[in-house]
């Protein structure tokens, strides 16, 4: 039983066990006698099946060992049948998996196995539509799987096979494989592929070269521009990088399969990759740096700069590699860094390879591995830099900064920045060294380094980030090259700062100071606007000027961190305007209408709700309100409100500039109307009659127009071309554009298609349009256009978003500037005033001076237009009586002066009322005043039968009586940035009496009528604003009572008849207000003295009185007064070539004739001493005049005018002169000693600048009102002989001529601590009328003189003290305010000078007459400093600090003594020297 049993379980056992391979069929044959092919692939796929099932420990191998040899024999690997060949590949894989880990096959058996497999099965997977598709799937998911690729690398020399096998797969995956259809590889295939290729690598011990050289070309798949056909190094076979059609237009959102191959071969054996690609580089790089040492002269040589003076030497340097291995350079250096993007590990060993390159000789190697480190650490690959964004200024709705949708992400993945880890942290001292490189002495290297920081910066070192120091170092350094000494740098720090999205330029680039703050990028960018070189300049100013436009809708937003960051850039922008450089002009025009204020802004159809990458981009507070759509859909009110903004947001030199712009618009609009009449004339050559007349008018006007334009031949030549053109559509495009009746929009789309015509005519030019558009810009009525008016009101009423004070600016602009512009709404703006009219008991809302005034100005120019309803007119007179401010009661009376039919009665009507019961601080006694004031301006007859009372009123009422209490003494004399109702009431008073002799009618009274006005005026000068016998006015009331009696008086001299009632002693008090202790009274002063003759409306005498200036301890000031001096001098002497010969000689020395104007002034002056030291502290006011006005070409001119001073005496009638002989009087010496002084002084000057006095054949005459000729011959010749200069000035005048010419040195050495102090212990303390106060300290004005000296004791010396240098500005509260909104009590409407809106009216009279003044363009405002005047002017600003003048305060009461006018001009008898008339006014009044 036992054995029975046992059997049993035996057979059990046996019939368990899995038996081996079942098939048992031949598949070999005998030569001459194959197996039918069908047969055999039946026989095959059985074969398959069953092994298919077969589990690797479930397997006998003696069978299987049969059926290998038969599966490896050559009639089956190289049987002619593809299926034949599949299945058998299939059974071969089985056998390798149910065999390993040992394969029952020789070497050379699995070399011919491998080669079937490599050469045939795994090439045809390019093929998914092939019948044995799955087969060929089969046998790479085995090889891969199992790993029975592995046996690969036993063969013996099986490298071939290796790269076919490598070659062959990435055919595959690229689609560049010859059997490739085109068809979507299987996820599985290429997963397959990738295991296949990793097991190699990790299993060689070595691969071949062309192996690696395959893997890294890989990564070139990203570069549509620079990947190779080849595989291998060009230096072996020559291959060099060619155009991958399939790639050129390549933008994917995932990687290429090759490409993420070779990138996961990379990342999975980082080891080994690591020294093939190390090995690899080596090659070529290495290669190409020996070849590149072996042609120089040294190999480690330093390129860090010794000296910021050091040249670039490129022509020095070594000659490098060749084209053939710089083209290999080239493009291994591109794989670096995409290698970097994929797999950083594997450049470890390759990195300090290239950071040998940054100090190679050679400069191309150096420039290669600066720009590859540079992007290697932004993480930018082959395929380059990602998409800059999206910074259009035009574009609507703004982009906000909490927005971060505004800096959308790269859509394509290949140029998507990406660094897998961080550069500075990882390799550190490579990056160290790539910073070294912004000392390279190749300007070069140090352009291409900035650009690359921008791209570190940009991308946040490819997004791994940056820690703070090293952003901040960064940041750091790109402010350094900002003011590299190279243009190319600069250029390129500009433009990487311009590649910088709105969110980088506020949160990275502003995060260490804005435009605003000194030494930062911002800042420096800012500067850059005005370098030296134009392609900087140009570059500066657009991509500061894009970045305010980008930034517009956050600064509307008021978001203080923006508007502290950028909100000065369109100041900085503007204030290039003075320099006075017709290609910065042209630059700020492209500026401010192409980018900060865009014509095509806002886009007629807005910009989608949807933004490029799909966020929603909205304004600030917008919630999609039926509102809020319909502010969108008013694109007039979207471009106003950024035109309030851009203006709200300038300083006050800029919004000057900003204003002239629009002056400028309409002068030169009135020639280009011109001009196209006259090309209608011209009609395009042909002319019937005039001929001769018409072509020399026209090259007048064209002349005109092409020196204010960049390259005035080239511009003169462009507008003869338009001329010929003689296309009528042109001209009429042009007119709209100019047209004061043009609404925006019709504006706009002549514009547009003016310059669309222009390009597509064939008879145009190239670079018409360069000429044509600055001027298209200058003439066309872009900001001060009708369509902006409706806007302007609305927000000047509202005050929505702080822009009311703005509105009310601009609205007064166009009411001075360009009324016409105001036609289609006068109406409405009549309207308002009379709903707004005040009453004894109910005021006005005190914005409504504006609109008054915008009506006033309207008035004087369309009369017509104004209502002449009897409830207007009651609104009128109500303003003019009850009116707050008084400027408003002032523009009332000129509108019903202007447009009503029954002035004369109404007229007289106010005067009465006006005059009733006057009660000073009764109801309304400021509007009478002013009302009195226009009164006796406009309407005098009517005024005069009330004249007796009214001057009772000005004078005994107002300007005798002191009611504001003072307690400080009768000596102070201060400033105050507000003007209470006492001192108004008093300058209105003054303009009463003023406004009186201005209109009188008859000139033969006029002498006598104006004496008591003229010696009240010259009192409150020479008393410092003292009138009161009691000496009790208020310290600030006198200050501001002095200067407004300066300005009535330079006022009173625009006029002849006026100028001739000033006697040369009231002027030479007059100039001593430029030395005035306040700074507020000299700058203001100056500022109008300054406007009044860049108009020609003053004599030339008074540009005597800036140079004044040469102690003013303002730098501000006098920095501007030396660029304004220049200027004119300059204005002048291009007026004088363009004169000619056939000219007037009378405006050809006008700034030299000044010089004998100068010493006579400064022979009168109270500082005037003859002791050596005070001369040579005088010196110092002729070294100021020959800084600004001396030139190698007149210097000769100015010489002989100081010799003519010493052959005269002095005529001045002096109050303080009592001496009968009329020849002589007590200042001759005075004079001869200055003449003496200014002829060594002017020697001194010419040695110092090498130039040549000559001798001039004529005899220059002086005017007879200050010099009288010397009668005695002998007299004049012991007076020229004499030199009345103390021997030792001499020396001390060479040292400050020296000291002049020398940037930043001291004009004059300043005593020991010692001796100053030594001196001051001996004298008297200071009076304060002679020192400037700044913080609580005292500046020098002028220096007390040798009448100081010997005249009355109780007049004390000035204590001479240090210098001292401060830029004094003028407060913030003086400047010009901005008109907002605001109580009563609390605004100062006398910060606008009246007699700025009379000077507009005349001005807007002048111009309905068809009169047209010519605006210097530099001289309507006040000119601010070029940036090369600074160092000029420091070493005048400096040195020995002048003596305090006395207090000049005459006897003189203003109801008892008259200064008696003089009987004659400075042109009498014709003693006054030709040349010192007035210039014509212009060349384009014909």
């Amino acid at each position: 039983m036992a054995s029975t049993a046992t059997q049993v379980i035996e057979q059990d056992e046996q019939q368990r066990i899995v038996p081996g391979l079942q098939f048992d069929e031949p598949l070999s044959w005998r030569a001459g006698k194959p197996i039918p092919i069908a047969d055999l692939l039946r026989k095959l796929q059985t074969l398959s099946k069953e092994m298919r099932e077969m589990e690797q420990e479930e397997n006998e191998r003696d069978p299987l060992t049969k059926v290998a040899k038969e599966l490896a024999s050559p009639n089956l690997l190289a049987h002619k049948d593809k299926g034949v060949k599949a299945w058998t590949a299939c059974c071969l894989v089985d056998i390798l998996r149910l065999c390993a880990p040992d394969a029952p096959y020789t070497g050379k058996e699995l070399r011919d196995i491998f080669t079937m497999l490599i050469t045939v099965i795994l090439p045809a997977l390019s093929d998914p539509s092939n019948a044995y598709n799955n087969q060929h799937t089969y046998v790479l998911a085995s090889l891969a799987q199992v790993k029975s690729i592995v046996l690969l690398t036993d063969i013996p020399s099986s490298d071939p096979l290796i790269l076919h096998l490598f070659t062959s797969f990435f055919d595959i995956l690229s689609g560049s494989s010859k059997t490739s259809v085109g068809e979507q590889l299987g996820k599985n295939v290429e997963i397959n592929m990738t295991a296949i290729l990793i097991i190699l690598v990790d299993e060689s011990t070595t691969l071949p070269s062309e192996v690696i050289d395959i893997i890294v070309a890989q990564f070139l798949r990203t570069d549509p521009r620079a990947f190779g056909a080849g595989t291998a190094k060009g230096k072996k076979n020559g291959a060099v990088p060619v155009a991958d059609e399939k790639q050129s237009t390549l933008v994917l959102r995932d990687l290429p399969p090759a490409y993420n191959m070779a990138k996961t071969i990379c990342n999975s054996s980082p080891e080994k990759m690591a020294r093939h690609v190390s090995q690899y580089f080596n090659d070529v790089i290495v290669d190409a740096s020996n070849s590149s040492s072996t042609n120089g002269h040294g190999k480690h040589r330093s390129h860090r700069r010794n000296s910021d003076n050091v040249d670039d030497s490129e022509d020095e340097a070594p000659s490098g590699p060749t084209d053939e291995d710089f083209k290999e350079l080239y493009k291994a250096h591109q794989l670096l860094r995409e290698l970097w993007r994929a797999s950083p590990a594997v450049l470890q060993n390759v990195i300090p390879q290239l950071e040998a390159e940054l100090s190679a000789e050679n400069i191309q190697l150096r420039l290669l591995a600066t720009e590859t480190l540079g992007d290697i650490i932004s993480g930018i690959g082959a395929a380059g830099l990602p998409p800059s964004p999206n910074m259009d200024p035009a574009a609507y709705p703004p982009i906000i900064l909490s927005d971060t949708s505004n800096t959308p992400p790269s859509q394509n993945i290949l140029t998507a920045p990406s660094s897998q880890i961080s550069f500075p942290q990882s390799q550190a001292r490579a990056y160290a060294s790539f910073l070294g490189r912004k000392q390279d002495r190749s300007s070069v290297i140090r352009s291409a380094w900035t650009t690359a920081i921008g791209r570190i910066l940009s991308t946040s070192a490819g997004g791994a980030g940056l820690v703070q120091y090293e952003e901040e170092q960064l940041i750091g350094d790109l402010a350094r090259m900002l003011n590299d000494g190279d243009e190319k740098v600069r250029i390129a720090a500009v433009k990487v700062i311009g590649n910088f999205g709105f969110r980088d330029v506020i949160l990275r680039l502003g995060s260490l100071g804005g435009v605003a703050e000194s030494g930062s990028v911002l800042a420096l960018l800012a500067e850059r606007v005005r370098d030296r070189k134009h392609v900087v300049r140009v570059e500066a100013m657009r991509v500061l000027a894009r970045i305010w436009g980008v930034g517009a809708g956050e600064i509307a937003a008021e978001d203080k961190r923006v508007v502290s960051i950028i909100g000065q850039a369109p100041s900085r922008i503007l204030d290039t305007y003075y320099a006075n450089d017709s290609e910065i002009n042209a630059l700020i025009d492209h500026a401010v209408f192409e980018v900060l204020l865009p014509l095509s802004y806002p886009p007629i159809k807005a910009r989608g709700s949807r933004s490029i990458n799909g966020n929603s981009q909205k304004i600030k507070d917008s919630q999609g309100t039926e509102e809020n759509e319909a502010e969108i859909q008013d694109p007039d009110k979207i471009r106003t409100e950024r035109i309030l903004m851009l203006v709200k947001n300038l300083d006050e030199k800029s919004k000057k500039v900003f204003f002239s712009m629009q002056i400028r618009q309409t002068v030169q609009a009135k020639i280009v109307s011109i001009y196209l009449q006259r090309c209608e004339d011209f009609n395009g050559g042909v002319m019937d009659e005039n001929e001769t007349q018409i072509k020399e008018h026209l090259t007048r006007l064209i002349d005109s127009l092409a020196k204010t334009l960049p390259e005035p031949l080239k511009a003169s030549a462009d507008l003869w071309k338009f001329a010929k053109m003689h296309d009528r559509r042109s001209y009429q495009l042009v007119r709209f554009c100019m047209a004061a009746d043009s609404d925006y929009r019709t504006m706009y789309k002549a514009f547009k298609e003016f310059t669309k015509r222009i390009e597509a005519s064939a008879s145009a030019p190239s670079g018409l349009l360069e000429t044509l558009i600055p001027l298209l810009y200058r003439i066309s009525s872009i900001v001060y256009n009708k369509s902006h008016v409706p806007a302007i009101m609305e927000y000047s009423r509202t005050d929505e978003k702080s822009l009311g004070g703005t509105a009310h600016e601009i609205l007064r602009e166009i009411s001075s500037r360009r009324p016409e512009v105001l036609k289609a709404h006068v109406q409405e703006i009549c309207r308002i005033l009379q709903e707004e009219a005040p009453t004894a008991k109910k005021p006005n809302n005190p914005a409504a001076v504006d609109n008054l005034k915008a009506c006033a100005s309207f008035a004087s120019k369309y009369a017509k237009e104004i209502p002449q309803d009897r409830k207007f007119v009651q609104a009128m007179t109500s303003f003019a009586l009850h009116g707050t401010p008084p400027e408003a009661a002032k523009y009332a009376v000129s509108i019903i002066i202007a447009a009503s039919d029954k002035k004369e009665i109404l007229a007289k009507d106010l005067v009465h009322k006006s005059v009733q019961d006057f009660e000073y601080n009764g109801d309304g006694f400021l509007s009478r005043l002013a009302t009195l004031s226009q009164l006796m301006l406009l309407a005098p007859s009517e005024a005069d039968d009330e004249s007796d009372a009214v001057i009772d009123i000005a004078i005994k009422q107002v300007l005798l009586q002191v009611r504001t209490p003072s307690t400080e003494s009768s000596d102070a004399y201060s400033w105050s940035p507000s003007i209470d109702s006492e001192c108004n009431a008093k300058c209105w008073a003054l303009k009463i009496l003023v406004n009186r002799l201005r209109s009188h009618p008859t000139p033969s009274t006029l002498p006598e009528v104006a004496a008591p006005v003229y010696n009240l005026l010259s009192t409150l000068i020479q008393n410092e604003g003292e009138l009161s016998a009691t000496k009790n006015t208020p310290p600030h009331h006198k200050s501001r009572l002095r200067l407004f009696a300066a300005r009535l008086y330079l006022k009173l001299c625009t006029k002849k008849p006026h100028d001739t009632l000033l006697t040369p002693a009231a002027f030479n008090a007059l100039a001593l207000v430029a030395q005035d202790s306040k700074l507020e009274v000299r700058s203001a002063f100056l500022q109008r003295l300054k406007k009044y003759l860049a108009q020609s409306k003053l004599p030339q005498r008074f540009y005597t009185i800036p140079f004044l200036l040469a102690f003013e301890p303002s730098k501000a000031l006098m920095l501007e007064t030396m660029t304004w001096i220049r200027n004119r001098a300059s204005y002048f002497s291009n007026l004088k070539s363009q004169i000619g010969s056939t000219g007037s000689a009378k405006a050809n020395i006008v700034m030299e004739s000044v010089l004998a104007r100068l010493l006579s002034l400064l022979a009168h002056h109270p500082d005037y001493g003859a002791s050596a030291e005070d001369l040579i502290d005088f010196s110092r006011y002729i070294i100021f005049y020959l800084q600004t006005v001396a030139s190698e070409e007149n210097l000769s001119l100015i010489y002989h005018i100081a010799q003519r001073v010493k052959q005269c005496h002095d005529a001045v009638l002096s109050p303080t002169t009592t001496t009968t002989d009329t020849n002589s009087t007590p200042f001759d010496s005075n004079l001869h000693h200055l003449s003496d002084l200014a002829l060594l002084t002017i020697r001194k000057f010419e040695d110092a600048h090498t130039w040549t006095i000559q001798t001039l054949p004529a005899k220059i005459r002086l005017p007879t009102s200050l010099f009288s000729e010397i009668k005695d011959h002998d007299e004049a010749q012991r007076i020229a002989e004499r030199d009345h200069l103390p021997e030792d000035v001499e020396e001390a005048i060479e040292s400050l001529v020296r000291a002049s010419m020398r940037p930043g040195k001291i004009g004059k050495k300043r005593r020991s601590d010692g001796e100053h102090e030594g001196r001051e212990s001996k004298k008297a303390k200071a009076s304060n009328a002679t020192a400037g106060e700044v913080g609580g300290k005292t500046l020098p004005i002028r220096k007390a003189g040798a009448a100081t000296k010997a005249a009355k004791s109780k007049v004390a010396k000035t204590p001479k003290k240090k210098a001292v240098e401060a830029d004094v500005d003028v407060a913030s509260s003086e400047r010009r305010r901005s008109g907002r909104v605001k109580e009563v009590g609390e605004k100062s409407y006398a910060e606008r000078e009246d007699e700025e809106d009379d000077e507009e009216m005349e001005e807007l009279q002048e111009g309905s007459r068809g009169e047209v003044r010519h605006v210097d363009p530099m001289g309507e405002e006040e000119e601010e400093e070029a940036v090369e005047e600074t160092e000029a002017v420091e070493k005048v600003g400096r040195g020995r600090p002048r003596k305090g003048a006395r207090n000049i305060k005459g006897k003189v009461k203003a109801k008892t003594k008259h200064v008696l006018p003089r009987n004659k001009g400075d042109d009498e008898d014709g003693g006054e020297d030709e040349v010192l008339s007035d210039p014509p006014a212009s060349d384009t009044e014909s």
